[in-house]
């Protein structure tokens, strides 16, 4: 076969998190940190993977339609098992896989920092490996439910559906197609991450542990009024609707003990408030990272410049319009 290489960006959440688990929209952006995967051939007797940056073992696996064999570094590499599930296709001879993930884990302390490197990974691995084994099949469908049984049948699909498509995008669970939408002209943002890693799953469990309540009916209300907002292309409008649509989150977050304003977020959502800005957590908050937005990118500049800000470092990261890319492939 050929050797061929894929990527997928990362994403952050803008509006919509936990409400698009109840069926209302979430707004989505794809970011310019991309995970990549490149597969060839090897003349070994079993499938090998790496991850440089991520992990020191070198995956070991034998597969065919309807088995899967880990030989080494099961442990690590369970996404690569999920796909390959997914695709479910015998594989002729046996293949390298390189996993770089690199751009999504912060040089100074080595850890990820929150804009979906898990998603953007089952995108890429999953373009990649349907490229080389099964061209015929939906890539995003793969790479979504891999993803899914991956993180044990939590989450959205938004993350992917993101990773797959690029740009910004209105995602909806019982929908096909995401809707592209046009960043509003005169909007502008910054990223920040807290330095705290957080945990989805986490937050999803006590989410179900907890039961429902009223605030989350009104954070669904919310989320449509957002996805209104983004569809208009006022920025404006975007700004009032995030404002409305953050309070909205934090007294979900409260009622459902979850802490999605801890690490910081909450002074931060404070003080931009203070400033004529808006700030919210983005994803499952409680760490990761959180967005910023205003019409004045001098006053986010002042934002990120206040002592309340100190903890928090700013993603040098830009929209990124292209979705999952084959990028190479040759003899």
């Amino acid at each position: 076969m050929k050797l061929i290489t894929a990527s997928a960006p990362g994403k952050a959440v803008l509006t919509g998190e936990y409400a698009v688990l109840d069926g209302s929209p979430a707004v989505s952006m794809a970011v310019s940190r991309r995970a990549r995967v490149t597969i060839e051939p090897h003349d070994q007797d079993w499938h090998s993977v790496i991850a440089p940056g991520f992990s020191d073992t070198e995956g070991r696996f034998r597969a065919g339609r309807d088995n899967f064999e880990w030989l080494a570094g099961g442990d690590s590499y369970a996404l690569v098992e999920q796909v390959c599930r997914e695709v479910n296709r015998s594989f002729a001879g046996n293949l390298s896989y390189v996993l770089d993930t690199q751009e999504f884990i912060d040089p100074e302390c080595g850890v990820k920092v929150g804009i979906g490197s898990s998603a953007a990974l089952a995108t890429a691995l999953a373009t990649a490996m349907c490229a080389s084994i099964a061209p015929n099949i939906d890539t995003t469908r793969v790479a979504t439910a891999a993803h899914r049984r991956f993180q044990h049948g939590a989450g959205s699909g938004v993350d992917v559906a993101c990773c797959s498509n690029g740009g910004v995008i209105e995602y909806r669970m019982d929908r096909g197609l995401p809707l592209q939408l046009e960043w509003p002209e005169g909007l502008v943002f910054a990223l920040l991450w807290s330095g705290v890693v957080s945990s989805t799953a986490a937050k999803l469990d006590q989410l179900e542990r907890c039961g429902v309540q009223q605030s989350r009916a009104n954070l669904g209300h919310a989320a449509e009024l957002a996805a209104a907002a983004w569809r208009s292309g006022s920025a404006r409008r975007v700004l009032d609707a995030c404002r409305t649509y953050t309070q909205s989150l934090r007294l979900f977050s409260v009622d459902h003990d979850l802490g999605i304003f801890d690490a910081g977020h909450s002074d931060l959502v404070d003080a931009a408030n203070d400033m004529g800005l808006v700030y919210k957590p983005c994803g499952a908050g409680g760490g990761d990272i959180g967005i910023v937005l205003a019409t004045d990118a001098a006053a986010i500049a002042s934002l990120i410049a206040s002592p309340v800000a100190a903890g928090f470092k700013q993603l040098n990261v830009t929209i990124d319009r292209h979705g999952a890319q084959l990028v190479r492939e040759k003899l």
